[in-house]
């Protein structure tokens, strides 16, 4: 008699690098035998990949880890991921976790876990000195064929005041060029469509190397079988004329770009320790728009950073509601252990910090509105990614979501359509 198969179900919570890690992890088990369950299904190991940016992303890793308990009290509960590599003694010590794993083994997971199968140990905690973590994992999502999340880079090398990425991801390093575009290519064997490019920060590929992330997407460009590439979030100072320039040329790289700001104030982001100010901020979306003006520009903000004045606020909100951005990633502040953000005062109120986001969340939705019924009428090309609701769903090559009638067969190609109407936060689009 065989023994039965194992099932195993991972969550992911935080960033599309994320996403891309779990991806990877995944693929591993499943290779060596495990079936892959979803997470709120019966499984006998659940795994997870945990994101620590803000104190609600911990307090929903420990929810999953009750409510994963509750559908399998004898379930094996593995914690990995920024939380997991912060604060491994607070995980171990929530009731039901099993194995808590750091940066440096979260690859090795496989090898770990059995460890812990064929022992009579019942908790593991792998801690790791993220400051000895110097290789890099290459990582990719492949739950679809449409489109995969590639990590080409990992760590950083910025210090800002408020985060607390280095501390939980290491320092800055790169895959290479020539492994990056190896895996590419076998994605496009797969028959994927679209790579985007993931990183802690993309812009600073190749750092303590010869190369560079300009050289990386120039490299790119020429690889058959990929129709389309996105580059995630790229911090404003690293963003180059060069790339840029590169972008509006080209036929692959897409017209959608992700430039944090999370301050207008120069104040703000001088105690923040970003490495721009506001005017070198406003001249990359300025350029971006003058070479590529259908181009979909998202942009990530703070509010209620320690000694955020109303002034100081309302310079953010005047920079973006007189610039030509497309959309919002609104974060309110949240005090994060071990930065020195905790040092500086005076601390700005919970409730100011509630009412700006809300604020900016109406700027964003204003402005998603005039970003997309300027195209209504037009045509665009759309990669169709899934079906829901009775109706295609997919993206422009400027990031504009679309709703269509059509087949099941259309999902993972690219089709012309003409878009109708707005809806919500999509638009109705119609086949040609």
């Amino acid at each position: 008699m065989s023994t039965p198969t194992k099932k195993i179900a991972f969550h992911t919570l935080g960033c599309k690098l994320n996403f891309s890690e779990t991806s990877s992890i995944a693929r591993n088990f499943i290779t060596h035998g495990y079936e892959k369950v979803g997470i709120k299904e019966f499984a006998d190991i659940y795994v997870i990949n945990t994101c620590s940016v803000t104190e609600n992303a911990n307090k929903e890793t420990r929810k999953l880890i009750r409510r994963s308990k509750r559908i399998n009290t004898n379930a094996i509960i593995v914690v990995t991921g920024c939380y997991a590599q912060l604060k491994p003694d607070e995980l171990m010590s929530v009731e039901g976790v099993n194995m808590v794993v750091g940066a440096e083994e979260k690859f090795n997971l496989l090898k770990h876990l059995d460890r812990l199968l064929l022992s009579n140990e019942k908790k593991i905690i792998l801690k790791s000195n993220v400051n000895k973590v110097k290789t890099f994992e290459t990582s990719f999502s492949a739950n679809d064929r449409t489109r995969s999340f590639l990590k080409v880079q990992d760590g950083c090398d910025y210090h800002c005041t408020f985060c607390t990425i280095p501390k939980a991801r290491g320092s800055s390093r790169s895959n290479t060029i020539q492994e990056t575009i190896r895996v590419a290519k076998q994605l496009a064997h797969n028959g994927t469509k679209e790579i985007v490019l993931t990183g802690v920060n993309i812009g600073d590929f190749g750092s303590g190397s010869n190369e560079s992330f300009y050289d990386l997407i120039v490299n790119l460009e020429k690889i058959t079988g990929i129709k389309r590439f996105r580059i995630s979030s790229i911090e404003p100072n690293l963003l180059s004329d060069e790339i840029i320039d590169f972008c509006a040329k080209s036929e692959k790289f897409m017209p959608h770009f992700h430039i944090p700001l999370q301050s207008g104030s120069n104040k703000i982001l001088k105690t923040m320790k970003r490495r721009y100010d506001n005017s070198q901020f406003s001249s990359r979306i300025r350029m971006i728009k003058s070479l590529i003006p259908d181009a979909c520009i998202g942009v990530d903000v703070i509010v209620g950073f320690p000694s955020e004045t109303e002034q100081d606020f309302m310079e953010t909100f005047h920079l973006l509601d007189q610039l030509d951005v497309s959309y919002l990633h609104v974060f309110t502040y949240s005090e994060r252990e071990n930065t020195k953000a905790l040092k500086i005062n005076p601390v700005v109120p919970i409730h100011s910090r509630l009412s700006r986001s809300k604020r900016l969340h109406k700027l964003s939705a204003k402005k998603r509105k005039i970003f997309y019924d300027n195209f209504i009428g037009e045509k665009k090309y759309t990669l169709f990614e899934s079906f829901k609701n009775g109706k295609l769903v997919g993206h422009t090559d400027n990031y504009i979501k679309i709703h269509a009638i059509g087949d099941t067969s259309l999902i993972n190609t690219i089709q012309k359509v003409n878009i109708l109407n707005r809806e919500r936060e999509y638009m109705i689009g119609h086949i040609n």
